[in-house]
């Protein structure tokens, strides 16, 4: 059964230019290896550079990339530790981010496999994203999270489409197999 959230854009690589980087289960669990995410994230970020050769003189094009790279920095780090952290490890699914450069976006998908029993109260609040302001929601979220301890808060995502400006979309696709499998992909289009 498939599931479809938001602005999800189904991964057609119809471009010969991406980045796919995978996190197989192994000796060391994915969630460990989350403090390592910065350094995938700064990885996905810097590959974009390619793409936007900049003369040192120019300086506003040289502003926009740096721009440009930072956001996807953060939006790479933001689905990478969701992916890890949320991941169902039972699954044994590996966790994997792919960059794709776009005509006028970059696209990133993340997909892990998800708990079971966290899906209903995921795909509830992904209702709140997709219907809500997206500005109203952080403020709300920065506000709860200063009174009680919030593992699970949301303001990564919704950072992405305040700050941001992206497109969110989410997947939830459950495998045939046993036992039950659902993979989440979770796309953000950042306009460029």
């Amino acid at each position: 059964m498939v599931q479809i959230f938001g602005d999800f854009l189904e991964d057609t690589s119809d471009t010969p230019e991406f980045l796919l980087i995978g996190f197989s289960p192994s000796a060391i669990p994915l969630k460990q290896r989350w403090r390592n995410n910065g350094l995938s994230a700064s990885f996905i970020a810097d590959y974009l550079i390619t793409f936007f050769p900049v003369d040192d003189n120019e300086v506003e094009m040289l502003d926009r990339r740096d721009k440009l790279i930072g956001a996807a920095r953060y939006i790479a780090n933001e689905l990478l530790e969701n992916a890890m952290k949320f991941n169902y490890e039972e699954s044994q699914q590996p966790v994997s981010v792919k960059l794709e450069l776009k005509n006028n976006c970059v696209v990133f998908w993340a997909c892990n496999a998800i708990d079971p029993t966290g899906i209903e109260q995921f795909q509830a609040f992904i209702q709140e994203l997709i219907t809500k302001n997206p500005s109203e929601l952080l403020i709300r979220q920065v506000e709860k999270n200063s009174v009680e301890e919030w593992e699970s808060s949301g303001l990564g995502l919704l950072t992405i489409m305040d700050d941001y400006a992206a497109k969110l979309g989410w997947k939830f696709d459950t495998l045939t197999q046993t036992p039950c499998v659902t993979i989440v992909t979770t796309t953000v289009q950042l306009f460029l």
